[in-house]
Order: C-alpha cells, then structure tokens, then sequence
C-alpha cells in the first residue's frame, strides 16, 4: 500500500513538471517559493506526526473517501485545463473562465511535500527539525523550476507536452482510486440468476446507436465537404 502511494505521489510531481512547463521560467519560480515557504510553514506541523498516526490515517475509510473525491477533482482539472488549451492551439475561443484553468499549478503538490517533509523528519533522526525542514524547502525551491525546464527541453513540442500532461492526469486520477480503498467491502455480492433480457437489451441498444452513429457520420462529413466547396465556388465568384 505505501509503495503504491509512493508511486501515485511521484506522478503527481511528474504531473506538475508537465503544467508548469507551459508556464514561463519566472511564473514556476514564484510557485516554488510559494511551495518552499509552505514547506517550513508545515515544520511544526509534520513534527507532530508519527507512523503510527499515519498508518492509522490509512486504515481510515472516511479519510481515504476524503482524498479520493480531492485527487479525482484535480485531476477533472487538469483534463478541462487540456481541453481548453487545445482549443486555444487550433485558434478557437475559449470561455472567461479557461484562464483560471491555465493559473491552476497543482494543489496535490503540497501534500506531497508535506509527506516528503515528514519521511525525512523520521529518517534524518538527531537532526534539528528547523535544518530538515530548511533542506527540504530549499530542495523544493530548486528542483520544480529545474524539473518544469527538463521537461521543456526534452519534449519541446506543445502539443505533446500537454497529451503527456491529459495521460499522466488520468494514470493519478485511476491509481488515486486505487489506491484510497482499503479493502473493506462495502455492498456486499447478492448471489443472483443473469437477467439475460436486461443483457440482449443492452447489448442490442448499444450495436443499435453504434450503427445509428456509424451511418450518421458517414453521412454528415460528405454533405459538409460538400458545403464547404460549394461556398468556396460562391466566393471564387463573387471576387471574380
């Protein structure tokens, strides 16, 4: 179980590399000194933690539900955020509200440095808390601008960066799911006959709208072509 949140915190920074490399150099600077600051503000904080503490925070239900329902809206976020990028490559119009998307860095990231800040609290034992929490901010200070640039210079395209940024976001949104359930069954299986009606049904609906969908888009591309000409002759002869 830890392994596996270990992994989805990781995705959750590979993530925030991605957006961040959209932004400029200085915009990603002020988001680490934001996060830094953050991460010496939490020291009184992560010092109170303990492993037992955290690992009764896992077997709890109510809690994991919590950070479920947080990890899926970041990560609905994140896939509007694409969405409406992409538009914007194409030279479509985006709504008012697509530039609170673009500003909208990742706020998973501060649980995750929290995290960071109290594994290296358990591990680094006899150290001064105030000079853990110092190293630990100022690694965070340096490696988001550094991070967000090495993603710019290896995958320079836009367009790839932002299909990497909608993959990775719904790999941390599936193994949020995953991994915020602890096993405990819910409803319980009722044992029950296959209701083959409700099966043919549904499976005949579905080949029923495939076809409807299949026809209708073989019908609609040609008649659009075939506007799209025929505008363009109206105008060829107008200018004439």
């Amino acid at each position: 179980m830890e392994q596996i949140i270990l992994i989805l915190m990781l995705f959750i920074a590979i993530n925030c590399a991605f957006k961040l490399s959209l932004w400029k150099w200085w915009q990603a600077g002020i988001y680490s000194l934001i996060v830094a600051a953050f991460t010496l503000l939490a020291c009184p904080y992560a010092i109170l933690q303990s492993k037992t503490q955290i690992a009764d925070y896992l077997q709890n239900t109510e809690a994991l539900q919590n950070m479920a329902v947080i990890i899926t809206l970041e990560s609905a976020l994140c896939f509007g955020f694409c969405v409406t990028y992409l538009r914007g490559l194409y030279g479509k119009k985006n709504p008012w509200w697509a530039e609170l998307l673009w500003w909208y860095p990742s706020l998973l990231l501060f649980p995750v440095v929290f995290c960071c800040l109290t594994e290296a609290i358990f591990t680094f034992v006899g150290m001064s808390f105030t000079t853990i929490a110092c190293i630990v901010a100022t690694s965070v200070l340096v490696l988001i601008p550094v991070l967000a640039w090495a993603v710019k210079y290896f995958v320079p395209e836009k367009d790839l960066r932002l299909e990497i940024h909608f993959l990775v976001s719904l790999f941390v949104c599936i193994l949020g799911l995953l991994t915020t359930v602890n096993g405990k069954t819910v409803y319980a299986a009722v044992d029950e006959p296959v209701n083959w009606n409700a099966v043919i049904l549904a499976l005949s609906l579905f080949a029923g709208l495939f076809i409807v969908g299949y026809v209708w888009s073989r019908i609609k591309y040609p008649l659009i072509q075939k506007r799209n000409k025929k505008k363009e002759r109206n105008k060829i002869t107008i200018n004439q």
